[in-house]
């Protein structure tokens, strides 16, 4: 046996990625996407030593639709909490609208979420995150699209409301929840904690907050015909056209123009106008459970 000992050979360099300098590239890495994440659904200027920006950047960043559906939801509760207007005087009364022809109650309800308390702030605050994670994720650059929803949302509401079983002076709650249900239904798998009590996922955040008002003594209607509006929205513009349907809810032509002559949204020329006309009214799909 050859005992012969082979020179050993050293490199002139040696290069070595110490693990610490690995484990902090990606936690760099990690740390950029989720401001990525954060920054395309809350736009805050995140700058070094600070978390956010100041409240009248943060306000200036969120998308138009949900921006200006929350702020008119608070200016009505400022308005009927500083005795400036009755609550009666814009609830959906549908003997004064036909009698009468007020017709203004057919919109002006949907501003109202009641007055200053913990349930109107989770509702302004459910604007504030699922309206605005809609507008700036599944309907981005599809400013039309969203508000073409929030039309055929307010619209089945009030068609529900025409069943007398059924009717509601308020719905705008019920047009907040067929937001969250829609949200649920986009983002079936986020992970969401419910008042640091448990954590669930999102398509079941709907039947949670059913739940809870059950618990609190809330009135169930208001819940039930936003699930019923956004479940109805969802599988004509979703499901049906997933299914080998044809889509029957695109966005009128009308809404598009109105979108442009305010000078908001995705111009009609651009690629998100082409994408509007794919079949699917957004890139939802359906949920499997334990899929």
């Amino acid at each position: 046996m050859n005992n012969t000992k082979l020179p050993l050979r050293i490199p002139s360099k040696l290069h070595f990625v110490p693990v610490d300098s690995l484990s902090k590239k990606l936690f760099l890495e990690e740390e950029r996407r989720r401001r990525e994440i954060l920054n395309r659904v809350f736009p805050y200027k995140l700058a070094s030593g600070s978390a956010m920006s100041s409240p009248a950047e943060f306000y200036k960043s969120l998308p138009p639709i949900s921006k200006a559906y929350g702020t008119l939801c608070l200016l009505t509760t400022i308005a009927c909490q500083l005795g400036l207007c009755h609550p009666a005087d814009i609830a959906l009364m549908h003997e004064l609208v036909f009698s009468r022809f007020q017709v203004w109650r057919l919109i002006t309800n949907f501003f109202f979420l009641g007055k200053f308390s913990i349930n109107f702030g989770i509702r302004l605050l459910m604007i504030v995150r699922y309206g605005v994670q809609l507008e700036k994720g599944p309907f981005e650059r599809r400013t039309a699209d969203f508000l073409w929803m929030m039309i055929f949302g307010a619209l089945s509401l009030l068609a529900l409301s025409a069943i007398p079983m059924l009717w509601s002076p308020f719905l705008g709650i019920s047009l907040v929840f067929m937001l969250l249900y829609i949200w649920s239904r986009e983002f079936p798998n986020a992970q969401i904690n419910l008042y640091g009590l448990v954590t669930l996922k999102a398509f079941y955040l709907p039947w949670a907050m059913l739940a809870l008002d059950v618990i609190f003594g809330s009135p169930l209607l208001p819940d039930l015909l936003g699930i019923i509006a956004g479940h109805l929205y969802y599988f004509l513009t979703v499901l049906h056209p997933l299914s080998g349907g044809k889509n029957i809810l695109k966005t009128p032509m009308w809404v598009h123009k109105l979108v442009a002559s305010w000078g908001i949204g995705a111009p009609t020329n651009s690629r998100a106008q082409a994408d509007r006309t794919a079949g699917s009214a957004f890139r939802g799909r359906s949920y499997r459970l334990n899929g």
